[in-house]
């Protein structure tokens, strides 16, 4: 993806295209799997650390990309494929990796439907799929 296709990502949520931005926003698009805040600071270890940790959470407040607790203690990140919403069109299983440690949205798996008694308002949800992942089982 070229920088002005970047930038344009970045300004249809709001976001200025800074250079570092752009980086991460690089950075996360070519990652198969969800990354935390320890493996962004290890990528780009020349970045100040705060510079980092204000652009994950700049993203997240924009919706460009999402958390995962996938019962790690460790909080992952994963571009946002959908509105982030309760709904079917926003909602998504997640696949830890018991072998790798790495941690995978899966879009195309079927979503349950979710039905709450009168008076009770979902403002999460948080479906974590724990196995061995393709790459550990090839």
């Amino acid at each position: 993806m070229s920088n002005t296709e970047l930038e344009n990502k970045l300004k249809t949520k709001d976001i200025k295209p800074t250079a570092v931005r752009l980086l991460v926003l690089k950075w996360l698009m070519e990652q198969r799997h969800a990354i935390s805040l320890k493996d962004l600071e290890l990528h780009f270890d020349y970045a100040d650390k705060s510079t980092l940790f204000r652009t994950l959470k700049t993203f997240e407040k924009k919706q460009l990309i999402h958390p995962i607790n996938d019962e790690t203690g460790v909080v992952k990140y994963a571009l946002q494929q959908k509105e982030n919403t309760l709904t079917a069109k926003g909602f998504h299983y997640h696949f830890y990796c018991t072998k790798c440690k790495e941690t995978f949205c899966l879009q195309t798996v079927s979503k349950p439907k979710i039905t709450l008694p009168n008076l009770f308002t979902a403002q999460e949800v948080n479906t974590i799929v724990k196995g061995v992942c393709a790459n550990c089982n090839s």
